[in-house]
């Protein structure tokens, strides 16, 4: 059967002497594999569109299982994130988060259209630790484990922020009073909490410029860690070379 689908490509593998296997995430058809022949080789027609991060539309035929590309045409190519260490980090990891999280068969809408933000206003700019910070926060609310940041996960009860600690392990605050349910919740200033909120709602497409302090953005940064590395459990190693070059940032 013949596909026409929009979607960006979230990993890029060899496969035999002149073959790359693309994974897509398209809006209509969740996450989709595609055998894309001759790829690797110098005159390929196709080649540019099996670079990661780029957004076209493709044309393939499947049946079951991997597709086999057809035709295609690049709409955003995105090679200025390619081209930038940094970005390429952040980007890297954006789309191996979705890879790992989004099953095969599930509808993509969602996802691709913060992918498609994330990876937009990284290549815009923005400051990648927030932009990322949010893009978490929206894989969290797709994958069903969105942080209570309203009230007190054990009372349901709404304290001053002052008065409020996060719990990533039972996934919202927790009111002072409540706190030894989970001695390990983090203390975070109130801008931090604040902040948090604002990014349970904001939309990645409308994302303007925020000017956050350094030490906000670390604190928010070891909040998100927590709660991606409590409710999802995924190992990656994006985020692992993400971490190397924050030491050397430092």
């Amino acid at each position: 059967m013949l596909y026409r689908v929009e979607g960006i490509v979230i990993r890029s593998m060899d496969y035999g002497e002149g073959n790359k296997i693309i994974t897509l995430c398209t809006e209509s058809g969740g996450k989709v594999g595609v055998l894309v022949r001759g790829a690797k080789k110098s005159k390929s027609r196709h080649a540019a569109l099996t670079q990661p991060f780029t957004y076209g539309e493709f044309v393939f035929f499947r049946n079951t299982g991997l597709g086999t590309l057809n035709a295609g045409e690049i709409i955003q190519s995105h090679h200025t994130l390619r081209e930038d260490i940094t970005k390429a980090a952040y980007a890297s990891y954006a789309c191996e988060l979705l890879d790992r999280v989004l099953q095969d068969e599930e509808t993509g809408a969602f996802w691709f259209k913060q992918l498609k933000a994330c990876l937009e206003a990284l290549e815009s700019g923005k400051d990648p630790l927030i932009v990322m910070s949010i893009y978490e926060f929206k894989i969290l609310q797709a994958a069903g484990y969105a942080p209570q940041l309203d009230a007190c996960i054990s009372s349901g009860q709404q304290c001053a922020d002052e008065d409020m600690f996060i719990s990533p392990r039972l996934g919202g605050v927790l009111c002072r009073g409540y706190k030894h349910f989970d001695p390990a919740a983090l203390s975070v200033s109130p801008r931090t909490l604040k902040l948090l909120r604002l990014f349970a709602q904001i939309d990645l497409n409308r994302l303007g410029n925020i000017d956050v302090k350094d030490s906000t953005k670390l604190e928010i940064k070891h909040v998100m860690r927590q709660f991606m590395d409590m409710q999802l459990e995924v190992k990656l190693k994006s985020r692992n070379f993400l971490d190397q070059l924050d030491k050397y940032d430092m």
